[in-house]
């Protein structure tokens, strides 16, 4: 006979175990981190910003909106892009992120109380700092889960910016279409769905640790960074004298082991021509989402709003990115050879694209005119779309998570370098101060000169593929492989597994949001 107590416990039901409380923790750390991402872009009146400008609300002229305020953004932008960086990365994350809801909530109260050119510019130059500051967002998530949610972290947090940039563009254009609401009150709208983000922003769990200043405590599972384990004191004879002190401490600092390693990993082809990519295509993209909304008002002036359909072309411009981002990760080809041909297809189209935007108004005149370009800004933006996640996997492939990070951010400050030289020239009315529609006629000529050099480049790769495989014909698996990405394997296997981040887990590129043109251009920028 056994005894009650054991007879107790043998009819008592198992519980079966529930979430932990690590799970439950997680859960309510995505829901709210998505949910944020996603109220951050509800900006239903971003997208007709220009038509509200030049309208009768505002009534500026199109010369002012184009040569004036526009090139505003992009010096701004210029100035602010590193400091928001670096202070991104020693607030760990989340002041930068208040930060970035306050200037939006500055731009609209300018937006909608300002009132002369030097308003407009300001509101430009605040909405820089929004800009520069969406990388905090993009590497704040990486800091709060575990590595092995790094994947999933991106993939949820990219799927609710983009729902939220569709669903922001989807609103506007119902309610001035179909609700007929004036621009103005579209605006109230947007400045009361951002004030909601900004105190959700005050919420936000602030971490402890960051990618380059904050690195003392450690994160669940993460394992130490390939950098951290160098030893940059061993073999060297110590310093004496306080200069020789502070030359030995800036010497072994981590930035500087960074750039060493990111010189040593130049040889690499595939990183050079991916980033040469990312820096001179990228320029050209942003120029056209700037100025693509100045060029729909010139190619249909109307003075309907209810007939403005730019919100119906940034969503659906915003879906085909989606879309084409998506399919992008299932193309199965050899990039070592055939990169250049691919990014030379693309840039091709694009070129196309743009003289098609360009030269719609030499067409015969007609109303649809206007929907053909709509139609041409959208394939163009998909385009863009479609190499990004390759690009940014093939920049990340062979480097850690530190050096992946700062080769995007030199490619991103770069890339505004060269956007800030050419609007100098071209748009700014101290340069050649041109209109709309000669700045895209040489828009059209950039594309077409890159597209021609990929071509070229291409070209020269296949032939001296096919000259090798002749005179030099390797094992089939080994050629599959291009000689940096051996290289890259025989190092791994060398020192063993990388400390940083796996592709699948390296930072999101800039976020793409709705692009406005000119003013109207508080599109997203690398986002990237």
């Amino acid at each position: 006979m056994m005894p009650s107590g054991q007879v107790e416990e043998k009819q008592a039901p198992e519980e079966e175990p529930g979430p932990s409380p690590e799970h439950k923790a997680w859960r309510r750390l995505v829901f709210f981190l998505c949910f944020y991402g996603f109220m951050a872009q509800m900006r239903p009146g971003e997208s007709f910003i220009t038509p509200y400008l030049l309208g009768p609300c505002k009534n500026f002229t199109r010369e002012q909106v184009t040569n004036e305020i526009t090139p505003v953004l992009s010096y701004s932008y210029l100035a602010v892009l590193v400091p928001i960086f670096l202070l991104t990365d020693y607030l760990t994350y989340k002041p930068v992120l208040v930060l970035q809801g306050l200037s939006y909530v500055c731009v609209w109260l300018l937006l909608l109380f300002g009132s002369s050119v030097p308003h407009m510019q300001l509101m430009e130059a605040v909405y820089s700092i929004t800009m520069a500051a969406r990388i905090a967002y993009s590497s704040y998530i990486f800091s709060l889960v575990r590595p092995s949610r790094y994947q999933r972290m991106a993939s949820y947090s990219r799927a609710t910016v983009l729902l939220g940039v569709f669903t922001s563009s989807v609103l506007g254009q119902l309610l001035v279409t179909v609700g007929r609401v004036s621009f103005s009150m579209l605006n109230y709208i947007s400045l009361g769905f951002l004030i909601f983000s900004l105190g959700l922003s005050l919420f936000l769990k602030r971490p402890k640790r960051s990618l380059f200043f904050n690195r003392s405590v450690p994160v669940w599972g993460a394992s130490p960074c390939e950098l951290d384990q160098m030893h940059p004191g061993a073999g060297r004879p110590e310093a004496h004298g306080k200069l020789g002190r502070m030359l030995h401490t800036c010497r072994d600092s981590f930035l500087v082991r960074m750039l060493y390693q990111l010189g040593a990993s130049l040889h690499l082809p595939q990183l050079r021509l991916w980033s040469l990519w990312w820096i001179f295509n990228s320029a050209g993209y942003y120029l056209i989402v700037y100025y693509v909304h100045i060029l729909w008002n010139v190619e249909y002036p109307t003075t309907n709003s209810a007939r403005v359909y730019n919100g119906a072309a940034d969503a659906a411009s915003t879906l085909l990115g989606a879309i084409m981002s998506f399919a992008a990760g299932f193309l199965k080809i050899r990039w070592a050879l055939w990169s250049k041909l691919v990014i030379a297809a693309v840039t091709a189209s694009q070129a196309g694209l743009v003289f098609l935007l360009y030269n719609t108004k030499t067409l015969a005149q007609h109303p649809y005119n206007i929907w053909l370009c709509y139609a041409a800004f959208v394939i163009f933006r998909g385009a863009y779309q479609f190499l990004v996640p390759i690009a940014t996997f093939r920049i990340a492939s062979s480097l850690s998570k530190e050096l992946c990070a700062l080769v995007f951010g030199i490619n991103t400050f770069l890339a505004t370098v060269l956007k800030t030289c050419i609007t100098l020239v071209v748009s700014d009315k101290r340069g050649l101060g041109l209109p709309v529609h000669s700045q895209f006629r040489i828009y059209f000529v950039y594309f077409l000169v890159l597209s021609v050099i990929y071509f070229l480049g291409a070209l020269l790769d296949v032939l001296h593929h096919f000259w090798r495989s002749r005179h030099q014909p390797l094992p089939v698996v080994q050629e599959l492989q291009s000689p940096s990405e051996k290289a890259v394997q025989a190092l791994s296997v060398q020192d063993g597994a990388l400390g940083g981040l796996q592709p699948s887990a390296a930072p999101l590129p800039p976020e793409d949001g709705v692009g406005r043109g000119g003013v109207g251009t508080l599109g997203a920028e690398v986002e990237a």
